[in-house]
């Protein structure tokens, strides 16, 4: 048995779907390592609490009750316990735990990375999340609670908060991305010490901001393979998550078989958009706009012909100016856009439709080369 460099209690939430086998399996994980797991199952422990949650109506639908497990770890949890990391099921951590268990919340309630180091701007904070935009959460206060350093002694006094927190949802609907994240910014984001963002970084902004491996705790958030997870392990967090998981006792023949069943399903979905832009572009010239110093991504990507207008511009394109140009040749052309930040829904706006008129250009950059080479290929031929 390998020796622990220090002692760790893993808390594992669950409800009635965990299986004996991933049970099994978890223990073994854990004492392979010295370390010790404790399982609480949610949906038992916490009857009556799911019963008034589920009793309020929410129009989003992705708000579900296993979203919602995190907030009752202070009354599962036992007294004993007056502080806890919570990590999202895809995290991976790059670095000794025992930095971020050693930050001194003080006061605080909670410590979490605001979302803004990702997002970068007010105006994509507001764009995206919503109680931001309405003035109910300060972009630079709302968190992602995806890694959440707990005090657990405040957070046990706080059980009104949460609920208050639930009726608010369900009471001020939201076009949220986040349901389940907007309760914990709503009750607590100005209670919140704010962390660097090396303890929750995005893998996905991390590749955007070409950046290297270094020692962070890692989210694969993201969705779709090649978005926050892919199997090209030319890449290193693609590289890093792959190293833990073959240490796992989940990496078998069966789940090799269930990676390529999934990875056959994407790449027939890929075929299936290739094909229906492909109909679309039919008849149609392509035209390109494209930051001056991106303009090799053309090149690479697009096969760009002759006869085809490409507009490279230094910084963002006044929007006016790039309606005029659209008007003028509505129904003749269509255009991929490659601008970062670009707020495409002022062109739906302007009437504008997705995937008649134009498109957004980077969802055409490979992200990953194996899975995507087919609809790129047929991206370049129209």
């Amino acid at each position: 048995m390998l020796i622990p460099p220090l002692s760790l209690t893993v808390h594992i939430l669950h409800d009635n779907t965990l299986t004996s086998d991933n049970h099994d399996k978890f223990i073994y994980l854990a004492g392979r390592y010295g370390q010790a797991v404790n399982f609480y199952n949610v949906e038992e422990l916490c009857a009556d609490k799911i019963q008034e949650i589920t009793a309020l109506s929410f129009e989003d639908s992705r708000l579900t009750v296993g979203a919602l497990y995190r907030l009752f770890v202070p009354q599962i949890l036992p007294n004993t316990v007056n502080k806890i990391i919570y990590f999202d099921s895809d995290i991976i951590v790059n670095l000794g735990i025992k930095e971020l268990w050693q930050i001194d919340l003080g006061d605080k309630i909670l410590a979490a990375v605001p979302e803004i180091l990702s997002f970068k701007t007010i105006e994509n904070m507001e764009k995206n999340f919503p109680l931001c935009k309405q003035g109910f959460i300060r972009c630079e206060d709302y968190f992602n609670s995806g890694v959440i350093l707990m005090n657990l002694d405040l957070l046990r006094k706080a059980k009104e908060t949460i609920i208050d927190g639930l009726k608010f949802l369900e009471e001020n609907p939201q076009p949220a991305s986040y349901p389940g994240q907007d309760i914990w910014n709503y009750c607590f984001s100005a209670r919140a010490l704010k962390l660097p963002i090396k303890f929750n970084q995005f893998t996905y902004y991390a590749r955007r901001d070409a950046e290297s491996l270094a020692k962070k705790i890692y989210h694969y958030a993201g969705g779709s393979f090649g978005i926050g997870l892919g199997l090209d392990i030319s890449d290193s967090f693609n590289r890093l998550w792959m190293n833990y998981f073959v240490k796992t006792p989940w990496f078998s023949i069966d789940t090799i078989g269930r990676l390529y069943e999934g990875f056959l399903k994407v790449r027939g979905e890929l075929k299936k958009s290739a094909l229906k832009i492909s109909a679309t572009v039919s008849g149609k010239t392509r035209a390109f706009v494209v930051a001056e110093n991106k303009l090799n991504v053309l090149v690479e990507n697009f096969s760009v012909r002759n006869d085809e207008e490409v507009f490279a511009i230094q910084s963002t394109l006044p929007l006016q100016k790039l309606i005029d140009v659209m008007n003028a040749s509505r129904g003749k052309k269509i255009f991929f856009i490659l601008l970062p930040g670009f707020d495409f829904d002022k062109l739906e706006e302007a009437g504008f439709i997705r995937g008649e008129d134009f498109l957004d250009g980077y969802d055409f950059l490979p992200k990953d080369k194996d899975l995507k080479k087919e609809a790129y290929s047929l991206v370049s031929k129209m």
